[in-house]
C-alpha cells in the first residue's frame, strides 16, 4: 500500500482553447444513428472544468489511500487554490513539508486528514504539526 501523494504539479493555461464537438444525445447500445443529427456545439474543457483560471493548477497523484473517493495512482486532479476548504472537501495538504491528498474533516476546532481507504489511518493535526492547505480538488481526470 502506498500513501496517496502529489507526484507532479502543473499550472493551468486558461489561454488555450480546445473545443471539441458536444452531442446532445445519449449513445445508443442498439442501432446506430447519424451523430451529426445531435450536434449541440463545441465543448471547451477549460471553460467546463476551470472556474477560477488564475487560481487553478493540476497535480498528478501517486498511491492508493484515496481509491474509495475515486482517486487512483496516476490520476490528474484539477485543484482550485482560491476555494476555502470546507468540512469533507478533498484537499491538497502540505503536512510537515510533504504534499498529500486527503479529505479534510473540521470538527470542534480539530482538523483531521482522512484517507478514503480502510487500510490507512486518519491524521489528526497535533500542535507540533504544520499544515497548509494548497487548494480544494474540484475534478478528477481518471483514465481506464
Amino acid at each position: 500500500m502506498k500513501e496517496t501523494k502529489v507526484k507532479n504539479i502543473y499550472p493551468a493555461d486558461p489561454s488555450s482553447e480546445c473545443g471539441r464537438p458536444l452531442y446532445d444525445a445519449r449513445v445508443s447500445a442498439g442501432f446506430p444513428s447519424p451523430a451529426e443529427d445531435y450536434l449541440e456545439g463545441q465543448l471547451d474543457l477549460n471553460k467546463h472544468l476551470i472556474a477560477q483560471p488564475a487560481a487553478t493548477y493540476f497535480v498528478r497523484v501517486t498511491g492508493d489511500s484515496m481509491i474509495d473517493a475515486g482517486i487512483h495512482s496516476g490520476d490528474l486532479l484539477i485543484v482550485d487554490r482560491s476555494a476555502e476548504p470546507k468540512d469533507k472537501d478533498v484537499v491538497i495538504a502540505n503536512l510537515d513539508g510533504e504534499l498529500t491528498v486527503k479529505r479534510i474533516r473540521l470538527s470542534r476546532g480539530q482538523i483531521t486528514l482522512m484517507p478514503e481507504n480502510k487500510n490507512y489511518r486518519p491524521q489528526t493535526l497535533r500542535p507540533d504539526m504544520q499544515l497548509e492547505i494548497w487548494g480544494v480538488v474540484k475534478h478528477v481526470i481518471h483514465s481506464f
